[in-house]
């Protein structure tokens, strides 16, 4: 009965409210209802308040979802576990990315590879991708960074230096190099501070004591973009990133090494499951794929 009531809660936790929980479970919503009720009444806690048409978790329901997170998770890689013994390769895996560009060839592979795998990508900075992995959100993350965390295993997957992007007008462009020392004062237009290649690059400037001026931050690369286009300011990309565009040139900066460097992860306790170790498969695949070229 425990389990069903956990259940119940889990599915109101993640949908915002019984109405929504009833339809995605295809359940009842007195049935979802009867089953809360019952769990907050058997243990004399309150889980939810109501906020309008929905509901918000109590301090009690916050820290309980996070636990039936993990419970659901673990049903999953159950499913997958007993699916992949009876010869079936289904099941559906959650990959947090920092951006297309790391991840794209890892996900093609993969669905190459296990056709009937569902995959589910989200994706955002680093800091977001790890609280993701943290809280069972997402299964395996490809971060631009290692996460220093005994609780997360990483696989170096690849290293890339950080270049500038000016505009055609701004004179930099004439230039293959510039120097730090020649950033003193320049306008930048930055990601927002969870941003890796951002950190990568403040470092950089902190160590050189050369200072910028920050004239405007954005939560999205097409906007960055757009912005040095624009000839609002100049900014920083990792050179996988990097797309040609009329009104932009790459530029090298010649004195200093920044780089970033792609890292796939999980958690430790996960690297045994089923689609996760399949997925870090593929990236073993892929870098052995990669050396061999390189060696050619």
């Amino acid at each position: 009965m425990l389990y069903t009531q956990l259940r119940a809660f889990h599915g109101v936790a993640a949908h915002g409210g019984f109405t929504a929980a009833a339809k995605v479970m295809n359940v009842g919503q007195p049935t979802l209802t009867s089953h809360v009720k019952s769990l907050q009444s058997d243990f004399d806690v309150e889980l939810f308040h109501p906020r309008g048409r929905g509901v918000v978790l109590t301090d009690a329901g916050v820290t309980l979802f996070q636990l039936t997170r993990r419970i659901m998770d673990l049903e999953g890689e159950a499913r997958d576990l007993l699916n992949a013994f009876g010869g079936y390769n289904v099941g559906e895996l959650h990959v947090g990315a920092v951006g297309p560009y790391h991840a794209t060839e890892m996900l093609s592979l993969f669905s190459e590879m296990f056709p009937d795998i569902k995959l589910s990508v989200a994706v955002g900075n680093s800091r977001k991708m790890v609280d993701l992995l943290l809280d069972y959100s997402v299964d395996v993350a490809v971060l631009a960074h290692v996460e220093d965390d005994p609780r997360i295993y990483a696989m170096p997957y690849s290293r890339h230096p950080v270049r500038l992007f000016v505009p055609k007008s701004h004179p930099f462009a004439k230039r293959r190099k510039v120097s730090i020392s020649e950033l003193e004062g320049q306008r930048m237009v930055f990601r927002e501070k969870g941003s890796t290649t951002r950190l990568a690059f403040e470092r950089a400037l902190q160590d050189a004591q050369v200072s910028v001026v920050t004239v405007m931050e954005i939560g999205s690369r097409e906007a960055v973009w757009m912005a040095v286009a624009r000839g609002i300011g100049i900014s920083v990309v990792s050179d996988i990133e990097f797309i040609p565009h009329p009104q932009i040139q790459m530029v090298e900066i010649s004195d200093v090494e920044i780089y970033t460097t792609a890292h796939v992860n999980c958690l430790k306790e996960r690297q045994d499951s089923h689609l996760v170790k399949a997925f870090f498969d593929v990236v073993l695949q892929i870098k052995a794929t990669q050396d061999i070229a390189l060696q050619a």
